[in-house]
């Protein structure tokens, strides 16, 4: 009993799915009997058809799909019963159909449904309910000797039936397997899709909900079915077939106008001379399959895969699988791997020198730009030196002490008290450009943004750059990884596309200026995206998240510019640290 009350209390975070998708997508649990719950299962899982196959059992309609599985399990008790329950709870406010799929004698076992069903006038008297007959029917001629709550599965499309006869048919279905031997993996084939797709077409003419039973049962498939215009997808697995249809709006990108491409001219590419600056561009949570997406999204290109000097990055802390954005950057930034949580410290909670420290001894300027808030954990690997990410307005007084010549970020509401000195924060005292997006976190590409990184990237190479002195500068895109967390691939492609520009930005600088190298890379992965459907060239795409949070996928890295050969290979994420250091000609 506490399993039918458990399903009833979740019923209303579950039943939502005939509202929230396509009122024209039936979700079937196929053999429904079978799962852990009869009924229940697919109800709170919010299935619009539930399957029992029935027996008549002395005089009664026992569920077993075989003669020689015949059990306790009755229809009354299995199905009419929790019916009752659940219509007496408010439900069925949507269609719902309970499909009987009749083994063996149609007239006497619909003669034994008639009358057990007269114990349910509720179910009966509720227009929503349907309880449509499966399997053996009678003749098409006696469909309209049943109540109007009795309807038919039609599984003859070259048998006409009279307009009448049409009226008692609710739902039309044939067999997958006369028409294609496709087990669900990769797709159709081009003859195999247009003769299922004539049979759909066929069925359509009867104006009838339609189903294919034998079919492949996974996602793949499922989308397939929906694409090509199957109504009902039958399914053994109800719970996951009702979540991926109801997720697939947020999982799939709807098509946008085309971003322009920069082709490097690679003349500066893996030159064998020293580098003099370093841009470093970090996609927080942009892993291989985001740039994947991003790059059929645009038709297949981004200004990033435009680049010959690629490799892959291993992102685990020193106390996790996954590393958090403060392990990572730091892991960057300094040449250690530490704990989750610690910005700019060793596992032993010692201060590490990052690389715009080092380089700020050596006379070079240094900037970071991000689309997160200036003490989040990423911006702040370069400059600050806590114990814990959350430490923000320690981490606030690290920046303010830091000489980072060029800063641009959210986050202007943690600057806004008195430093140890008693003056506020004035960033024309010592002689840096702070630029601060908004008080809090930045708005997304969705919310209005705009090509602010691109923009900003401009200014502060112009700024950097006008003298002779070299110079570092850290970029990053932040909200790849919340829109990851959040598992919304729209955000993450349009945040992907934005950092695109920005990178494009500092190509075309790296072109001009040829003593720059450009390093692209990411933290960590967010989401566990997979790719699961779409199409090339209008740019839909259509994904799965395996997470909501970090995963510990090895992450993509494109280098351009002198001495980017160095960054080809497999390796840690501390060698990030060493091999710009290297790229420099400077000993570490």
């Amino acid at each position: 009993m506490y399993k039918i009350i458990f399903f009833l209390l979740n019923l209303t975070l579950f039943y939502s799915f005939a509202q929230d998708h396509n009122a024209n997508l039936l979700i079937h649990s196929h053999n429904d009997y079978l799962q852990p719950i009869p009924f229940w299962t697919a109800l709170s899982a919010g299935a619009h058809v539930v399957e029992a196959d029935v027996f008549v059992h002395n005089n009664t309609l026992k569920v077993a799909h075989t003669k020689d599985e015949i059990g306790n399990l009755t229809l009354i008790k299995g199905y009419l019963e929790p019916m009752k329950v659940a219509a007496q709870k408010g439900y069925f406010k949507e269609p719902f159909v309970l499909m009987i799929d009749v083994k063996e004698q149609p007239y006497k076992t619909l003669k034994v449904l008639l009358k057990e069903l007269k114990s349910f006038k509720t179910l009966t008297d509720n227009k929503n309910i349907q309880f449509l007959i499966s399997g053996k029917r009678p003749k098409p001629e006696d469909f309209n000797a049943y109540p109007a709550y009795v309807q038919f599965d039609w599984q003859e499309l070259d048998t006409p039936l009279s307009p009448q006869q049409l009226k008692k048919v609710g739902m039309v279905s044939v067999g997958f397997k006369e028409y294609s031997v496709w087990n669900g993996k990769g797709r159709l084939t081009h003859e195999d899709e247009h003769v299922v797709k004539e049979v759909i077409i066929k069925a359509k003419k009867l104006g009838k909900p339609f189903r294919f039973w034998g079919t492949p049962d996974n996602k793949t498939a499922w989308l397939e079915f929906q694409k090509i215009g199957v109504e009902v997808i039958n399914t053994d697995n109800p719970y996951q077939c009702v979540a991926f249809f109801k997720k697939l709006a947020k999982h799939t990108y709807h098509p946008r106008p085309v971003q322009k491409v920069y082709q490097p001219t690679f003349k500066p590419d893996n030159h064998k001379v020293a580098a003099k600056n370093i841009i470093l561009m970090i996609g927080d949570g942009m892993g291989n399959t985001q740039v994947s997406s991003a790059a059929l999204a645009n038709r297949g290109n981004l200004s990033l895969t435009q680049l010959k000097q690629t490799g892959l990055v291993k992102t685990s802390s020193a106390d996790a699988l996954c590393t958090d954005s403060a392990a990572g950057g730091t892991a960057m930034a300094t040449g250690h791997k530490t704990n989750n949580r610690y910005i700019g410290k060793s596992t032993e909670a010692e201060n590490l020198p990052s690389i715009a420290e080092i380089l700020q001894n050596q006379q070079f300027k240094t900037g970071i730009i991000t689309t997160d808030e200036l003490v989040g954990a990423t911006p702040a690997s370069f400059y600050a030196h806590q114990k814990d990410r959350g430490m923000q307005k320690e981490i606030a007084q690290d920046f303010i002490k830091s000489e980072l010549d060029w800063t641009a970020g959210g986050g202007e509401k943690h600057f806004k008290f008195t430093n140890h000195g008693g003056e506020q924060f004035n960033p024309e005292r010592k002689k840096k450009v702070s630029v601060f997006f908004s008080e809090g976190g930045v708005k997304a590409v969705k919310e209005g943004r705009g090509p602010l990184l691109a923009t900003t990237t401009k200014d502060a190479l112009s700024y950097l750059s006008k003298d002779s002195k070299p110079f570092f500068i850290m970029v990053e895109a932040a909200k790849i990884d919340s829109y990851g967390h959040g598992n919304d691939i729209t955000g993450v492609i349009t945040e992907t596309l934005d950092f695109d520009l920005a990178i494009a930005e500092a190509l075309k600088f790296a072109d001009s200026n040829k003593e720059t190298l450009v390093i692209i890379t990411a933290d960590h992965e967010t989401g566990g995206l997979d790719i699961i459907g779409g199409d090339v060239a209008t740019g839909e795409i259509m994904v799965d998240f395996a997470s909501d949070d970090h995963t510990a996928a090895m992450v993509p890295l494109f280098a351009y510019g002198p001495r980017s050969g160095l960054f080809s290979g497999v390796y840690e994420n501390t060698e990030i640290f060493h091999k710009i250091l290297q790229a420099l000609k400077i000993a570490n």
